[in-house]
């Protein structure tokens, strides 16, 4: 498997409506030009828009362990699905779950033939996680998220504790990591240290120059 670069739009400006649109169309013309493994999670009205201009992944945020029914302002695994998503990203530390509705959460995505990244904050919950067989484990300590230092160079311990714990569990779950990552040497340590890829989001999204920055990511998968 190729190393994964995921890029988060989270809620900023950058990554609304046309904003969004047209940050992603500038990584899928990336991903086809250089050759690389890029996946978009994107908000959720911007599904179908987005997945319907572009070739490489796209995945929701979150969704919600719910069956279809009176949920109001929930996000249906059916529903994204439906709107052109591949997978989706699962318990990110900007939005918490219990580990009962991480397992569901997973269990529904798989039902809907739909890739899972769970995400956990340190070592041991992406122990616990990989247990639930998600498609990918990111490792993301949230003090470090939206910061400067990236992970790879602030807790390179972390990466390969994670790493060592989960194929502890189960070997055939790729690990990416995350927070603060933003140079191709963030990216570069991390694949070093034995991860799958990285999950990052301000480097790009709040960039005047997206497309520089997705440039100089790339750079790090050149091992």
């Amino acid at each position: 498997m190729k190393p994964v670069i995921l890029i988060n739009f989270k809620t900023y400006e950058s990554g609304a409506g046309h904003r969004a649109l047209e940050i992603a169309k500038i990584a899928d013309r990336v991903a086809k030009e250089k050759g690389v493994n890029i996946i978009l999670a994107v908000q959720a009205a911007d599904i179908r828009m987005i997945s319907d201009a572009v070739s490489i992944p796209v995945y929701a945020q979150h969704i919600d362990p719910i069956e279809p029914g009176s949920h109001t302002g929930w996000t249906l695994a059916e529903d994204v699905k439906e709107a052109g998503v591949e997978g989706t990203l699962i318990n990110h530390s900007e939005h918490r779950m219990e580990i009962d509705q991480i397992e569901k959460a997973i269990d529904i995505a798989k039902e809907e033939g739909m890739k899972t990244v769970a995400c956990a904050p340190d070592a041991e919950v992406a122990e616990a996680i990989s247990v639930f067989e998600p498609d990918f484990i990111a490792v993301e300590p949230p003090e470090l998220i939206a910061g400067n230092i990236s992970v790879s160079e602030a807790r390179p311990q972390l990466i390969t504790k994670t790493i060592e714990m989960v194929r502890k569990m189960n070997s055939n779950i790729p690990v990416l990591v995350g927070a603060g990552v933003k140079k191709s040497a963030d990216v570069s340590k991390a694949l070093e240290l034995g991860a799958s890829g990285v999950l990052l989001s301000s480097g790009v999204m709040k960039s005047k120059d997206p497309e520089k920055e997705m440039l100089e990511l790339i750079e790090g998968l050149k091992r």
